[in-house]
């Protein structure tokens, strides 16, 4: 099951961004793009009809949009439910969240690098694949969601979804939650890394991730950002560097994750 092709369903009422999505996807033979749909009905159809491993949905639909689409999913009395990645040209914090607390796995701001999208498709599927293969129950309530609990994290200490640096300092802190050691190499091996991922360069990682924080530091969590940090942000101690800040919060999911 594990070598099938990803079984891919396409939810835009873009049509011309669905075409290219789909024309992009069928290129990559450990993909098939089981249906393209335009509105939330059309979704639900081709969701019951042809079981996709993962939907591509889009927030802003006609008839029923994409928050619709996960609850009426949610509601359905069914052990399995597709891998959802949600689009959105919107970035705001509610609906992210109430689409994150709906089950969707990952939340795109268009316009997005369509490769970075393949990346998260073959990363979301392997490890529901990995989940499921456990002789266990799953249980979606209490599970341990790496980049849920990522998104969560930073949202809380206030960086927007829509800046850059959002999605770099998401980048990081997998790699360092995965690799400790690489906090030490941040210079050398996580900006280029994320800069590589996302065609840019490790300069403007690194100054996309000093943005996020400096937003975040003006943007008055403070009783969170204390919280979280450990101690009291004031003139005297000033914002963290790079490295400090990727290094805290890794430092704080990897403690979260062996209790979870």
């Amino acid at each position: 099951m594990i070598n099938s092709p990803i079984k891919v369903l396409i939810a835009d009422d873009n049509r011309e961004f669905a075409g290219i999505l789909h024309h992009y996807l069928q290129q990559h033979s450990d993909i098939k793009v089981v249906g393209v749909a335009h509105d939330g009905f059309e979704t639900l159809r081709i969701i019951h009809e042809k079981n996709p491993d993962l939907v591509i949905l889009d927030l802003i639909m006609p008839n029923l949009d994409g928050l619709g689409v996960l609850e009426r999913i949610n509601s359905a009395k069914t052990d399995w439910k597709p891998v959802f990645i949600i689009l959105s040209a919107v970035g705001q914090d509610k609906i992210t969240q109430k689409a994150t607390s709906l089950g969707a796995e990952y939340y795109f701001i268009k316009p997005f690098d369509l490769s970075v999208l393949l990346t998260r498709i073959h990363l979301l599927y392997r490890q529901e694949i990995s989940i499921k293969s456990k002789p266990v129950v799953r249980d979606r309530a209490i599970e341990f969601n790496l980049e849920e609990e990522i998104t969560k994290l930073i949202r809380e200490i206030g960086i927007p979804p829509h800046i850059k640096g959002y999605q770099f300092v998401r980048e990081a802190i997998m790699l360092v939650v995965s690799d400790f050691n690489k906090i030490n190499s941040i210079t050398t091996k996580i900006y280029p890394a994320i800069a590589k991922t996302y065609s840019t360069t490790p300069s403007r990682v690194e100054r996309a991730i000093r943005h996020a924080i400096e937003v975040a530091w003006t943007r008055e969590k403070l009783e969170t950002i204390n919280n979280i940090f450990g101690y009291t942000v004031n003139a005297q101690k000033g914002k963290p560097t790079n490295s400090e800040f990727i290094a805290m919060l890794s430092d704080k999911l990897r403690l979260k994750s062996k209790t979870a």
